[in-house]
């Protein structure tokens, strides 16, 4: 199969109450129906809060345990960051369920220290590419989106997915930003944001948005939704078969 179907659930979390986040989420789900990638914000049980002492699950946490669920029942694969501790460490990570049961991860490498995150969170040093329904998706978390060279294609996915709490007074710059990832990747480019207000008062505007490789970009607009769009990957071969500028693409290795 080449097309796929791709779920973006655009919504505020419930400022640092796990339970009712998970509850939200799963009502704004009950309704989708055919789809292949459920994506949600960053740090979606919580918001985006450093209070990581009281918030952060384990591994195997309830959070964890409702994208199992959540990516069996929908028969979808599952992506959203939540905080996670292990050895004393908290990661702003980003869980990649999928409907056997299986889990992978990306710890967020780029903290945003203007809002004080590298002061609580250890950043990652390793991205990930997950192979699912033929499509190779490569995930990354909101301040990433910055960082072209850690996002670079290596010829190694057809997705980007960016998992966000991407603030309101900085919207244009998002939308700039994704679709100048889709574009110089050569690929599908997701980025799937919070809107609302969170309860340190910072506002979201949503724009959640779905960009093509040639950068035809679809934006959701504001409120809380579930808006769902279709990839084909026949398309995305022949576009880069047509226009091979990747092959021209300069070779480096990243220091992290």
């Amino acid at each position: 199969m080449t097309d796929l179907r791709i779920s973006m659930v655009q919504a505020q979390p419930e400022w640092e109450n796990p339970a009712r986040s998970r509850e939200k989420f799963q009502q704004l789900l009950s309704d989708v129906g055919d789809t292949d990638l459920i994506v949600l914000p960053e740090m979606f049980t919580t918001g985006f809060s450093m209070n990581v002492a009281a918030l952060a699950e384990k591994s195997d946490g309830p959070t964890v345990q409702w994208m199992i669920r959540l990516a069996a029942d929908k028969q979808a694969a599952v992506a959203g960051s939540v905080i996670i501790e292990e050895e004393g460490r908290y990661f702003n990570r980003l869980i990649w369920a999928t409907p056997d049961g299986a889990l992978q991860g990306y710890d967020k490498r780029h903290l945003f220290s203007m809002g004080e995150e590298h002061r609580f969170f250890t950043p990652g040093n390793q991205r990930l590419v997950v192979n699912w329904k033929g499509w190779r998706m490569a995930g990354f978390i909101c301040y990433d989106l910055r960082f072209p060279v850690w996002c670079r294609n290596r010829n190694d996915y057809d997705l980007l997915v960016f998992s966000a709490n991407w603030p309101q007074a900085r919207h244009l710059v998002w939308k700039n930003l994704l679709v100048a990832r889709a574009i110089e990747n050569q690929a599908f480019c997701i980025g799937v944001n919070c809107s609302g207000q969170d309860g340190l008062g910072l506002k979201y505007a949503g724009d959640s948005a779905f960009v093509t490789p040639k950068g035809e970009a679809v934006f959701a607009g504001s409120g809380e939704k579930v808006v769902t769009f279709s990839a084909n990957l026949e398309e995305l071969q022949a576009f880069r078969q047509k226009f091979p500028a990747l092959n021209d693409r300069d070779e480096f290795e990243v220091f992290v």
